[in-house]
């Protein structure tokens, strides 16, 4: 297994296999992804959300327990939204006036459609919670490799409102449910900036067994 650093593939090079390998132009848009911001109208249309969140629920789902829970925020809704986001930010800095927290209604609008992670954990025997909220990440990941094959910009936030229950509440989750975070999907608005890849060699490594002594 070679772990060259990537940028020794040229983008001739690439555009070259592309041609010869159709399969390989899948492989292009994940490699070209990147969370992209700011985001702006126009949002994504009813088809193009339904075909992201079709991809979402082909994550890896230990036992089928299908733990995943989205909810849409767009529109005027997100008016609304903010309007909570202020008003937990008071309750968590009760000393802090409540004009100093108006800036938070702005966080509502960051992107035409919010779409909330929520992850449904059960408790069962051999399926570890944690398998259960990685497969709402993975979800999450194919959402973000939908919109950006769609054409749209997204982004992935948390912050302390994704941790606070009374957010849940807010947005009718069940009590036994739980936010992980907070994509943003829309139109990007201003190209990608190219960004420098990891070396791969940096963060992968072949084992040949047992240590021998």
């Amino acid at each position: 297994m070679t772990l060259s650093h990537p940028s020794s593939i040229t983008a001739s090079a690439m555009s070259s296999e592309t041609s010869a390998n159709p399969r390989r132009a899948a492989l292009d848009v994940l490699l070209s992804r990147q969370s992209r911001w700011p985001l702006v109208d126009p949002a994504p249309r009813d088809e193009d959300l339904d075909v992201i969140f079709d991809c979402a629920l082909r994550a890896p789902d230990h036992g089928r327990l299908r733990p995943w829970r989205f909810v849409v925020v767009r529109g005027d809704a997100r008016a609304e939204l903010g309007e909570v986001m202020v008003e937990l930010a008071c309750q968590r800095e009760p000393a802090t006036p409540r004009e100093e927290q108006a800036w938070r209604r702005e966080r509502a609008f960051a992107a035409p459609v919010i779409v909330v992670l929520g992850a449904s954990v059960e408790a069962r025997p051999g399926i570890p919670a944690t398998e259960q909220l990685l497969s709402v990440a993975a979800a999450a990941m194919n959402m973000l490799n939908a919109a950006h094959a769609l054409g749209y910009g997204a982004f992935w936030v948390t912050g302390p409102d994704t941790y606070d229950r009374d957010l849940h509440a807010a947005l009718d989750f069940e009590p036994d449910e739980q936010v992980v975070g907070f994509l943003l999907i829309g139109s990007t608005a201003q190209p990608a900036e190219p960004v420098e890849r990891p070396r791969r060699d940096a963060h992968v490594r072949e084992w040949l067994g047992r240590a021998s002594f």
